[in-house]
């Protein structure tokens, strides 16, 4: 007992004779500390929300220091400081600190409070607040706090009610001081009715719908016109936005190009050796070791597996926090391999022809035909572009004599655009290629733009593991690569990244699944 004392002693508060007495009962002392650090409380009542064991570092300690702040100048009633916006990678328990935790240890001090919590699909804020309901109702819990209750009749997992038992006497009926609520939506959801002391958003976009400008309008619309009329006080009630950076003008982009004063910004990237500038505050960089956030759960091995699977654009933003790569463009164009000859036919596993077809001819976009081989040693080779601003009829023949000069064992791939127009044209051309293997290729909306798809293929580029053959489409296909998504044609990275991904057998490069918590 006496590390628990010591323990007490370390903390904010002086000794009392409330504390001297919970040394002498072990559910005084953990109620105790419960009190004073929000920390304590989400370490102490981890196993009945996660199976796996408790994992502390500094970025969830600092977090939660943070979020008490908020939550003691909602409780005096004070104006608010800022609203705050956190970033912080995936997996690092930020579901389960903010979005479950927080409002129950809210609850153990203040029952009145009321939260509004949010996040990209109903479902998963669904299940945080069910987590939410669990925990309250456990047995584990109810030892520490027994005059917590959710109320009988106000039980779902939408909206749930607190009580407090204020009397109980034998023979009585028990008496219940009313308190706050949680009530959980989707980003987009309906607040009709619905007011808030703290408002939560945790995630409001899905990964693999950042790149649709109409989701991300959707939800910075509803952030800022619905969810910011629903406070119970304008002046004192916080937002809190936690979620991983998707795109330049996701929400937490958003919230920060306002540039308001009264907005505070944590970012925490997984890793400050390419993302020391987005380390906020600034000081958060002595915390990290080996340049790592969390080297337990996320050391370099891990990242660079992340890196594989996200590509290089969803590696800067759900990681460093910062959704534009390092330097720039996507490509590191001096870690292409330049080849004089192509390797032996037994070093290659398979080819193809990727054509991305111009909408029109003339002076608009090319069409580009690019080869591409995947080898034995898990490299890959270029051997060879076609590119023009060719006619319709000049176009197809031209994709004839290429696939005839190719050969049979060339697999050809024909991007199909959007509509009834891009379906007729790549059936058009299927039919114009009789005699060999010919498919269509329709992006779908979970493959993202063609951003999002060149990220996989940019990640074995900048590793040096894609050749290139000496030709004279060489230095065109080159600075292309230099500048791109900021080149001012996209075309034959468009094709050769539809190749690879065919190559790999991937469509895009794989969205890290959100961890539930």
């Amino acid at each position: 007992m006496s590390e628990v004392v010591d323990q007490i002693v370390r903390t904010r508060q002086p000794v009392t004779t409330r504390i001297r007495e919970a040394w002498e009962c072990p559910v005084g002392v953990t109620l105790e500390l419960n009190n004073r650090s929000f920390y304590h409380f989400l370490e102490h009542f981890w196993p009945l929300v996660s199976p796996h064991t408790f994992q502390g570092n500094w970025h969830i300690e600092y977090l939660c220091e943070e979020l008490e702040k908020i939550a003691y100048r909602v409780a005096s009633k004070e104006p608010k400081a800022y609203d705050l916006v956190i970033n912080i990678p995936p997996g690092s328990t930020k579901t389960i600190t903010c979005s479950i935790m927080f409002p129950i240890w809210c609850w153990t001090k203040w029952h009145w409070m009321k939260f509004i919590t949010a996040s990209y699909s109903g479902a998963l804020s669904l299940e945080s607040a069910d987590y939410c309901r669990e925990l309250i109702r456990s047995q584990e819990f109810k030892e520490i706090y027994p005059t917590l209750e959710i109320k009988d009749d106000k039980d779902t997992k939408s909206n749930f009610k607190i009580v407090k038992k204020i009397s109980e006497s034998p023979g009585r009926r028990a008496a219940y001081s009313p308190g706050g609520n949680r009530f959980s939506t989707s980003v987009g959801g309906t607040l009709t009715g619905y007011h808030g002391d703290i408002l939560i958003v945790d995630d409001p976009i899905k990964p693999d719908e950042a790149a649709s400008d109409l989701q991300l309008a959707s939800a910075n619309r509803w952030i800022e016109q619905t969810l910011s009329t629903r406070k119970t006080n304008k002046a004192v009630t916080p937002t809190i936005l936690i979620m991983q950076r998707l795109h330049q003008n996701d929400p937490a982009g958003h919230m920060l190009d306002k540039q308001k004063d009264n907005l505070k910004h944590i970012c925490i990237p997984g890793e400050c050796r390419n993302y020391r500038k987005q380390v906020k505050p600034p000081e958060l960089l002595r915390n990290y070791v080996d340049d790592l956030m969390d080297p337990s759960r996320m050391p370099w091995d891990v990242l660079r597996d992340m890196q594989k699977d996200l590509g290089q654009y969803g590696y800067a933003g759900q990681v460093g926090q910062d959704p534009t790569p390092p330097g720039g463009g996507m490509f590191k164009v001096d870690r292409f391999v330049m080849v004089n000859t192509l390797p032996h036919k037994s070093e290659i596993l398979h080819t193809v022809r990727y054509w991305d077809k111009a909408a029109s001819d003339g002076t608009g976009t090319f069409t580009v035909g690019a080869r591409m081989s995947q080898l034995r040693d898990s490299r890959w080779i270029i051997e060879d572009i076609k590119r023009g601003q060719w006619a319709t009829n000049e176009r197809e023949k031209i994709m004839r004599d290429v696939a005839v000069a190719d050969g049979v064992n060339v697999d050809i791939w024909i991007e199909q655009e959007p509509g009834s127009g891009g379906l007729e044209s790549v059936q058009g051309s299927i039919r114009n290629l009789a005699g060999f293997v010919a498919k269509a290729h329709k992006p779908s909306a979970a493959e993202g733009d063609k951003s999002r798809r060149a990220d996989i293929y940019s990640v074995q580029v900048n590793n040096g593991a894609v050749m290139i053959l000496n030709g004279i489409w060489n230095y065109d296909f080159l600075e292309e690569h230099r500048f791109f998504p900021y080149s001012t044609f996209k075309d034959q990275v468009d094709a050769t990244a539809g190749a690879f991904n065919k190559l790999v057998g991937k469509k895009v490069a794989r969205v890290l699944k959100r961890s539930a918590r």
